[in-house]
Formats: structure tokens, C-alpha cells, sequence
């Protein structure tokens, strides 16, 4: 893993959010995103080499719906940044760590992402991420 990524903060209104988070990192929004697999609204900050998340549920059943209803707004997850998915998702099956689907699923930001079961992991959310080459 190279590199802390972004922090995921899953937040119930995202246009009051990123309001609050503009002003917290004194800098604009860099852009927002719908995941439609996930049921979810993004909205990215980047300040110096690190990255805020925030994620707003569009679906009552969605895991943000969820991990908000049961523990409130709040830090979600913490990605890390890599450079071969597949090869690190294996290394990871091979520690004996659940991952949450089988290969990798297409995330925001460009990225593909894979998420490591929080039980697995002292009750943080993992995921990981490949920036997507384009050829």
C-alpha cells in the first residue's frame, strides 16, 4: 500500500457539507460524482497530498444510509492507494482478510476500488484503490 489515499466521511446533506468542509480546509470542492453502484453522491477536497471524501446516500438501503443509521455522520472509511488491485486484493485473501466482493468494482475519482470487512480490521472500514489507466 502506498499511500494514504482519501478519508471517507459519510454526511446526510452534501450540499451542507461541502460548505462546512470548504470552509474547514479553506479550499473549493474539486468535484462531485454520482456512484450509481453504490447508491451514492461524492464530493472531493484535496489538501496538500491528501484527499477528504464525502459521501451522501441516494438510497434508503445503501451501506452510507446504513452506516449513518446506525452510527451517524462520521469517518466511514480510509482508502490506500496501490499499484496492482488484483495483486494486493490476493495478498490480502492470503493473510486471511474478508474482502467485501470478489474483484474489483469501479469507484469514484477515477478509481477501481475493493473494500477489506471492518471486522477484519479493529472496526475500520478498508478500501483500496488503482487509479484506472486509460490506453
Amino acid at each position: 500500500m502506498n499511500k494514504i489515499e482519501h478519508i471517507g466521511i459519510a454526511v446526510k446533506d452534501l450540499n451542507r457539507s461541502i460548505a462546512i468542509y470548504q470552509k474547514l480546509l479553506n479550499t473549493d470542492c474539486y468535484k462531485t460524482e454520482q456512484v450509481a453502484s453504490e447508491s451514492v453522491n461524492t464530493a472531493f477536497f484535496k489538501t496538500g497530498e491528501n484527499k477528504v471524501e464525502l459521501l451522501q446516500a441516494t438510497a434508503p438501503d445503501s451501506a452510507i444510509a446504513k452506516f449513518i443509521e446506525k452510527k451517524g455522520e462520521g469517518i466511514h472509511h480510509i482508502a490506500f492507494l496501490v499499484d496492482d488491485i488484483l495483486a494486493e486484493m490476493e495478498r490480502l485473501h492470503q493473510e486471511g482478510f474478508v474482502l467485501l466482493s470478489e474483484s474489483p468494482k469501479k469507484g469514484a475519482d477515477n478509481k477501481m476500488v475493493c473494500f477489506v470487512h471492518p471486522k477484519d480490521t479493529n472496526s475500520v472500514l478498508i478500501e483500496i484503490c488503482q487509479e484506472i489507466k486509460w490506453l
